[in-house]
């Protein structure tokens, strides 16, 4: 307590005959310490301040020793020892006092150190005053001053772990932001507990330090002689001061926690709407009581604490029932295909703020169909909440029934936007449907308003395929535009077919094209596995994040023997449809390759070709292609073309210069065998062609 900024005092030459007025006046005592006799003079006013009378004290500053402490006088000595040797015009100190009553009392000095010419020091002029009380109110400013500070440090944590809370989402998160260094434990806690009240019990979310777990107290009754039971029954804080207090309150707890050093606790109710959701515990190692405003900042924290508490348990019911209403909507199983590997995955999107309802409409299904066909589907609903989920299923459940019911891929397109359109809803939806027949490899691909499909070869190699496509699903219908194009790819054995939804592609500030082109990288780069190459495909997505759900469906065609009974495609082929009709033809070319009779491949499209025309131009209806392959003594490839005509074909005379008439004689003159049969309202034109036996051998 060292002053060395003190001006220099004034004092009369005539001192101390006439001490100075002011001086007396603030209850200051001033001297005069002669530093070449060594004798120290006071007047009155300093004779006070040291509690001497004028007859004890004979000028010397050794008399002095019987008030002043030894420590005091050596730190005195050394100070103004120090003033007199750096050359310093004055200095300043605080110092105790012992009274004649015995007690100890603070006291400040002052000196002015007079020089001569050669600047060594003669006098010392000073001040003494008594500064008990002005320590005494400086020491409560001081204590003041670091209560204030520690009142906004714990208002501070408040409001630091009150703004974390607003961002936690799940009862782990507000656990996690109770532990983290930046919160409780600038309270000065050295371990939380927290329990959540389920069905009358308080089941234990949070335990304390390694080795502090209570056997028995994972989930405990509210009845029970536990300090959190107490506080959940009764609604009302427990706070335990010391040691003692905490054995004889809780006589089952403390032996448990006698190893941890505990010497206080806080015990607070987490109350929400007046109704306790759980309780926190907060255990001291280092304090002993807590003072009316640490109390207080600890019930305003617990208040907190319940409120995020609550919001986090709501979203994680919110979660559950959206995740279980996803599964619900998707498919439980997908079948096992013949000729083909398949895998599905599907990633969540979260969106922040959503409390739990991370459910959208994306989905994917396979659809077994007749003659070793398989439909496969992917699409996306608008919206990411219960209700898009809830048109998803609809929307799967009818799509999968019409591609059942033997309609063509845009019939089944067309259908389902119909639906969507007559729902009560104003959701639209994307959409890609591909129908493969994995005996050819041949895959109608039709598409309503959603992203390309993507096939990786054998080699790794993956490109996007561009698909036709129509309006999304529910838009078209409303716009009278049902028109749906169908593409048409083949895939190789070897080649895998990857249908996903736009999650999977877009990346926030890029380009969808981009995000394709990154897309295909990866495939390109991923494993050949289709499990495999999914897994990957959704960790990436998984790391990338993002509030959109991504669905995925890899087909992989593993390269059928070659059928030899028992092979079956089938085709619709609509009046007017040009573009079916080479669809028709594509699928025909393709199942003869594949069934290893291309020695007579050109008789049999030229044939298949002239009943299709044959049907389409004489009847009102719509064509039914269907392709088999029959067993028996020999092999047989039998083509059928059906329609909703009754009346039976006949033979004409086409004339030398007729550009018709010719269809039956080429039947008859190109196949093996052929007919007619009825079939319920039409018939059906059928015809049949014998393989040699080293054609199907080739062709395995």
């Amino acid at each position: 307590m060292v002053d060395r900024g003190v001006s220099a005092l004034s004092l009369p030459d005539d001192w101390p005959a006439h001490p100075d007025k002011v001086l007396a006046l603030n209850r200051m005592g001033s001297f005069d310490w002669d530093l070449d006799t060594g004798l120290f003079h006071m007047d009155a006013q300093a004779h006070e301040v040291f509690d001497v009378r004028p007859d004890e004290y004979d000028d010397h500053p050794e008399t002095l020793a019987i008030r002043v402490p030894r420590a005091e006088a050596y730190r005195l000595d050394g100070l103004v020892a120090q003033a007199l040797k750096d050359g310093s015009e004055n200095y300043g100190a605080y110092f105790r006092i012992r009274r004649r009553d015995g007690t100890l009392r603070w006291t400040h000095t002052q000196g002015y150190i007079r020089r001569d010419e050669t600047g060594r020091p003669r006098r010392i002029i000073g001040i003494v005053r008594d500064a008990t009380q002005e320590l005494s109110e400086s020491q409560d400013r001081r204590e003041e001053a670091a209560e204030d500070a520690a009142r906004r440090e714990q208002t501070n944590v408040v409001q630091l772990t009150t703004a974390a809370l607003a961002h936690a989402r799940t009862v782990q998160d507000v656990i996690d932001v109770l532990k983290d260094t930046h919160g409780l434990t600038h309270l000065g806690a050295t371990s939380l507990v927290v329990g959540l009240v389920e069905a009358g019990r308080i089941r234990l979310v949070a335990e304390g330090p390694a080795g502090s777990f209570v056997p028995g107290t994972d989930v405990t009754r509210i009845d029970e002689p536990y300090p959190m039971s107490e506080v959940v029954r009764t609604l009302t804080p427990r706070f335990i001061e010391s040691p003692q207090e905490f054995a004889e309150r809780y006589p089952l707890l403390w032996p448990h926690l006698t190893g941890l050093d505990i010497t206080a606790a806080a015990y607070l109710p987490l109350i929400v709407q007046a109704r306790p959701i759980g309780a926190m515990g907060l255990l001291y190692s280092d304090r002993r009581g807590f003072s009316p405003e640490e109390r207080n900042v600890l019930l305003a924290l617990g208040s907190s604490i319940a409120q995020s508490m609550q919001r986090a348990m709501f979203y994680e019911q919110e979660k559950d029932l959206a995740t279980g209403l996803q599964q619900a909507m998707l498919p439980r199983t997908i079948p096992s295909v013949r000729g083909a590997d398949v895998a599905v995955r599907y990633r969540s999107g979260s969106t922040a703020g959503s409390l739990g309802r991370d459910i959208g409409g994306d989905w994917y299904d396979l659809i077994p169909l007749p003659g070793g066909r398989v439909g496969a589907v992917i699409g996306d609903v608008q919206g990411h909440d219960t209700h898009a989920a809830a048109v998803m299923g609809q929307l799967r459940i009818v799509l999968r029934a019409y591609a059942a019911e033997g309609h063509t891929p845009a019939t089944v397109m067309a259908r389902a936007s119909v639906f969507l359109h007559e729902l009560d809803t104003d959701r639209f939806a994307t959409c890609l449907y591909a129908e493969a027949d994995l005996a050819t490899g041949v895959v109608q691909v039709v598409r309503a308003g959603h992203i390309d499909p993507l096939v990786r070869d054998a080699d790794g190699s993956c490109r996007r395929v561009s698909v036709p496509g129509g309006l999304p699903l529910g838009l078209s219908a409303e716009f009278g535009r049902l028109e749906y194009p169908v593409g048409t790819l083949e895939l190789d054995p070897g080649h895998t077919l990857l249908l996903c939804t736009d999650g999977l592609v877009e990346q926030p500030g890029a380009d969808l094209d981009d995000g394709m082109r990154t897309l295909t990288a990866l495939i390109t780069s991923g494993p050949d596995d289709v499990r495999d190459l999914a897994d990957c495909l959704i960790s990436v997505a998984e790391e990338r994040g993002g509030d959109d759900d991504v669905a995925l469906l890899l087909l992989r065609r593993r390269g059928l023997e070659a059928q030899r009974s028992g092979g079956r495609l089938q085709q619709h082929v609509a009046p007017g449809d040009p573009e079916a009709l080479t669809e028709a033809r594509h699928m025909i070319r393709a199942a003869v390759r594949a069934w290893g009779a291309k020695e007579r491949a050109d008789e049999i499209e030229l044939v298949a070709d002239e009943m299709i025309t044959n049907a389409l131009m004489h009847t009102e209806g719509s064509a039914i292609v269907t392709l088999r392959v029959l067993g028996g003594s020999e092999r047989r490839l039998r083509v059928e073309v059906e329609d909703s005509s009754s009346a039976l074909p006949r033979r004409r005379e086409a004339g030398e210069s007729g550009v018709s008439g010719r269809g039956l004689l080429l039947v008859d003159l190109l196949t093996d065998v052929w007919g007619v049969e009825a079939r319920g309202g039409g018939k059906c034109v059928w015809c049949e062609f014998m393989v040699p036996e080293g054609d199907w051998a080739e062709g395995d």
